[in-house]
């Protein structure tokens, strides 16, 4: 066993040495003298002494200077309050007695100093020495237990706020959470009360260490009782009665505990622990512990609350989806399916793919349009567009953008509606070339009346009508026929055509027009545009038709902007303006063939074919066209076509 170690510090040292030859050492202590300030400072921070022995007057740190003992032991134990610190007085100074003992000196030793009272002085400092050490010892062991049991208790929570956010089993987190509470109050029962809000009582939900019939049979009106105080006012409840309390008929209690169970401001049911036996009442400490259980007793009942709808509406959307004849189809942001119904699967996914959602939509995706069409999951615009199956059907595709979700496409089979169209367009285009002769005759014996003889001012005027209504039924014949040549395919011939020349040269052409509405061209083609591959005539008579549509459309001094952008290998152009603006129902319509938005004045003519032309002419150049516009605001076109490779 180590020697005890004595430390003295005088200033005198003649009386340090008459000290350090006395029975201290012959005792079996350790005895260092210390004849200076540095090395006192470095033999107590090397080790700390069991005893320290300090004058009342001490040597400076540079030899010259007096330091005061009562000073040097204050700083002492301020930094070690259990070291024993004896003071050797040179003098009787009973207020240098009362300061010593005020800062927390065990011994004071008068000079001359006697052999023997310094050996007793010195082991009765050791022993409350021993004693100050052995209970900080047990202080820390006691505050170490408490620490242990708080860890504990917290480990507990963090384990139930685990199984809150990761397990479904209601169940299982519910009588976790009530044996959760009995453990860490001690309680001999704990029960869970939810309230029947059909019949207005509580009954108990989950439980520990009640019978099962008592559990199956357990009600509890919400009103005149405990648990309906507290499930009423929101507020917890702590009982410590030397009586029993009756909480219902021969259930009696000496210490009860309830907590409300809270979601958002309002009490769902109670959280309970309780012992019969009187002797171990519940503290603030516990109802700490017992609100945070309560809360996550709350938070997992409503999460099972929550979940149960979602699974019913999951289950109603699924079913709808389910039985629905269109395909509906929704990616991500990142271009993965999120959702994919049976028609939309049966019809575009791959036969081999049982389960294609979670996956890229270009692995899950056979059909090369749709797959392109779901490549911009960040859209901002909803647009329409068309798409074909090798086995001859055709789908609409309507697609909208969902802000932070990504993109919605409803799918609508059309082939019937195709092959309708294409019989219509069939008898149309018969009709208009067996018109054309008799109004070309019609508008020949026109030119000639006024050969034949005078006419007076009515019969022109007559005679003029008639050649309006001849001319507009020619423009719409050759409108009609000329849809008809692009649908069948007949300008299959396609060539490099710069667009920024073929804009300059249409918008040239439309000038005049311009001019005489006092309407404001802008025009903003960068010259470095792509070339694209294409019809140059059709190009620039899909050009013409949507400028000439906002010409119409737009009120004298508006302004009409042509523009247009190269983006990830594709020319996007645009034509807006801020006239009439489309009705938003009426949008998915105006390009079919006689449509005319209802908001335009009669007096404006058309055909109701120059939009369906243009949609037509984009088709076959493998583009789209969409169209977003407001009314009273304006309107705005988007042709997005590929760019010449």
């Amino acid at each position: 066993m180590p020697k005890e170690h004595i430390l003295i510090f005088l200033s005198d040292v003649g009386v340090g040495q008459l000290t350090e030859d006395t029975p201290l050492r012959s005792a079996g202590y350790e005895v260092n003298l210390v004849k200076d300030f540095q090395t006192y400072k470095a033999l107590v921070r090397a080790s700390l002494p069991d005893v320290v022995i300090l004058g009342e007057r001490l040597p400076g740190e540079d030899g010259d200077q007096e330091l005061n003992g009562l000073d040097v032991a204050a700083s002492l134990l301020e930094k070690h309050p259990n070291l024993p610190i004896m003071l050797v007085a040179y003098q009787d100074n009973d207020t240098l007695l009362a300061e010593a003992m005020r800062i927390g000196i065990v011994d004071y030793l008068r000079l001359p100093l006697e052999g023997d009272d310094i050996l007793l002085a010195v082991r009765r400092a050791l022993k409350r020495g021993r004693k100050i050490k052995e209970w900080a010892r047990g202080e820390v062991r006691r505050n170490t237990q408490s620490l242990e049991a708080r860890l504990g208790s917290l480990e507990t929570l963090q384990n139930i706020g685990r199984a809150v956010t990761s397990s479904l089993n209601l169940d299982s987190v519910l009588t976790a959470v009530v044996d959760a509470a009995v453990d860490l109050t001690g309680a001999e029962k704990g029960s869970l009360l939810l309230l029947d809000e059909s019949t207005g009582e509580l009954y108990m939900r989950a439980s520990r260490n009640f019978g099962d019939d008592f559990v199956r049979t357990f009600r509890l009106p919400a009103s005149d009782t405990l648990a309906g105080e507290v499930l009423r006012t929101g507020k917890p409840m702590i009982l410590d009665e030397k009586t029993p309390k009756k909480i219902k008929t021969a259930y009696l209690v000496h210490n009860l505990m309830y907590v409300p169970l809270m979601v958002y401001e309002s009490a769902i049911g109670v959280l309970g622990v309780d012992n019969r036996q009187s002797g171990h009442p519940f503290s603030e400490y516990h109802l700490g512990l017992v609100s945070a259980l309560a809360g996550y007793a709350a938070v997992a009942i409503h999460n099972a609350s929550l979940y149960a709808r979602s699974e019913v509406e999951r289950n109603e959307l699924e079913t709808i989806l389910t039985r629905i004849t269109d395909g509906v189809i929704v990616v991500d942001l990142d271009g993965r399916l999120m959702l994919i119904n049976q028609t939309a699967r049966h019809a575009f996914a791959h036969k081999a793919d049982e389960s294609p959602t979670g996956k890229p939509a270009d692995e899950a995706i056979h059909s090369l349009d749709l797959v392109e069409i779901l490549g911009d999951p960040k859209a901002k615009a909803p647009f329409r567009s068309e798409i074909g199956l090798d086995d001859g059907r055709v789908f609409n595709a309507q697609v909208t953008p969902i802000p932070e979700v990504g993109l919605a496409v409803i799918l609508q089979d059309i082939t019937h509606l195709k092959e309708l169209d294409r019989i219509k367009s069939e008898f149309v285009n018969t009709v208009s070339h067996d018109l054309r002769s008799p109004l070309t005759a019609i508008l020949g014996y026109i030119e000639l009346i006024e050969r034949v003889g005078p006419v007076n001012e009515q019969q022109l005027e007559f005679i003029r009508r008639v050649e309006l209504s001849v001319q507009n039924i020619t423009a719409l014949i050759n409108d009609l026929l000329d849809l008809g040549r692009i649908e069948a395919g007949f300008d299959a011939r396609k060539e490099i055509v710069p667009l920024p020349a073929l804009v300059d040269l249409t918008v040239d052409s439309l000038l005049p027009r311009f001019e005489d509405n006092a309407q404001l061209l802008v025009v903003d083609i960068p010259q470095n545009l792509p070339a694209v591959l294409g019809n140059p005539i059709r190009l620039r008579q899909m050009l013409v038709n949507l400028i000439t549509n906002a010409l119409k459309y737009t009120q004298a001094g508006g302004e009409i902007r042509v523009s247009a952008q190269a983006e990830g290998g594709q020319v996007i152009l645009q034509v807006s303006d801020d006239g009439l603006g489309i009705p938003l129902a009426e949008q998915p319509y105006i390009f079919d063939k006689f449509y005319r938005a209802s908001n335009v004045a009669r007096e404006v003519s058309g055909t109701g074919l120059g939009l369906a032309i243009v949609k037509s002419i984009v088709d076959n150049h493998q583009g789209r066209i969409w169209v977003k516009s407001s009314p009273g605001k304006g309107t705005m076109f988007t042709v997005v076509l590929p760019a010449a490779r």
